[in-house]
């Protein structure tokens, strides 16, 4: 009875050898089929020029900035040869998958949900725009003269002469990012958020005059100042 009883347990464990496998490739076969993400009736396309045309407030919501605003800049763009229209996106398209992305701290799932592209379309012209910024920065960013006193504290008998060699103050700030889990551990500040410490200059103007960026959020604002 005993070796009935062993010989029966041998033949259930050999059974479940093949059970086993096979019902593992009949799922796995039902879940590899492939499911159509992007079948919203809105294309990219239309989705901006939705935004574009409706109201004045789903452009600022969307874009920070108002309709007519939006479209100078991609016509300046396009004008100076900095951004081109491809086969798959016009300047427009490019400009508000940037812009959503930059006033929403957007995921690439967030754009993909909103745009209807690809994650590998999104980089691609995403990181086309970032290329650009140096040379916008230097035809529209004009640094004050050092050497010269503010007329505010020029004209001013309380901060002059005691100020006269002030160019502007310094501040900090946080800025909230995301990024990879294995790189987070750096970047998270004593909040308990994902962020970067940036360190700002501006003038008596209230203008930007100096930006520090990609000090981890756990950098101190000392930290970040005596580097510079």
């Amino acid at each position: 009875m005993a070796d009935e009883i062993k010989r029966r347990r041998e033949e259930d464990d050999d059974m479940m050898l093949f059970v086993f496998p096979a019902m593992y490739m009949l799922c796995g076969t039902t879940n590899s089929e492939k499911i159509p993400r992007h079948i919203s009736r809105l294309s990219g396309k239309e989705r901006l020029q939705e935004i574009l045309e409706g109201h004045v407030m789903d452009c600022k919501v969307a874009f920070r900035m108002e309709p007519h605003v939006f479209k100078t800049i991609a016509n300046y763009l396009r004008e100076e040869k900095l951004l081109k229209d491809s086969r798959g996106l016009r300047i427009e398209e490019k400009l508000g998958i940037f812009m959503f992305m930059l006033a929403h701290n957007a995921s690439f799932q967030d754009l993909q949900y909103e745009f209807k592209h690809s994650g590998s379309t999104l980089h691609w012209h995403i990181k086309s725009i970032f290329k650009i910024i140096p040379a916008l920065t230097y035809r529209f960013l004009k640094l004050p003269h050092a050497d010269q006193t503010h007329w505010k504290i020029r004209t001013n008998p309380r901060f002059f002469p005691y100020f006269k060699n002030c160019i502007g103050a310094i501040d900090g700030t946080h800025i909230s990012i995301t990024i990879d889990g294995e790189k987070a551990t750096p970047y998270r500040n004593r909040k308990g958020t994902l962020s970067q410490n940036v360190m700002v200059a501006c003038d008596f103007d209230l203008n930007f005059t100096f930006i520090s960026c990609g000090w981890e959020g756990s950098a101190t604002d000392a930290g970040s100042l005596d580097q510079q």
